[in-house]
């Protein structure tokens, strides 16, 4: 079954207008990654959102991964680093180069750019993290969208 057509995913976002206040500051969740019709990567977050909840954190889960994916910045950042180096690094062209030796130009800023000028994102709130990791298969596997995501399949 298309989970979409369940409902379960949000309308899409775009990335150029981060923050979106309409994430839930605590929450788990799993999310996809489009540029226009093309998925580009499925992921979840709130793997201890339980504990999270316990310790009365006041942003966990979705909201801090969809912000850590928005900054660009590949130090920690899986989704970021897939980005850089499959898609931004291609398009570097030889006139940067000086641009990077100097300092003015960062792998980090390009990789932002890019996010920001082409990548929309739609989420789903799981209530706890092992439905938020099964859906996450499920996306992956190409189960939720009649496709699998370009940077992170799961093979069948």
């Amino acid at each position: 079954m298309n989970v979409f057509d369940r409902g379960l995913f949000s309308e899409r976002f775009a990335f150029k207008d981060w923050p979106n206040p309409q994430i839930p500051r605590v929450s788990a969740g799993v999310y996809a990654i489009w540029d226009a019709s093309q998925l580009i990567y499925c992921g979840m977050s709130g793997r201890d959102i339980e504990r999270s909840i316990a310790q009365n954190k006041s942003k966990a889960g979705l909201v801090t991964r969809l912000h850590s994916h928005a900054s660009g910045r590949l130090s920690g950042d899986q989704f970021c680093v897939y980005v850089a180096n499959r898609l931004v690094i291609p398009t570097i062209e030889s006139h940067q180069l000086d641009q990077f030796r100097s300092g003015a130009l960062t792998l980090d800023q390009l990789t932002k750019a890019y996010i920001h000028t082409h990548f929309d994102y739609q989420y789903a709130l799981c209530e706890t993290s092992r439905e938020a990791f099964s859906l996450e298969h499920r996306a992956r596997s190409g189960e939720c969208f009649g496709q699998r995501p370009l940077l992170n399949p799961l093979q069948q």
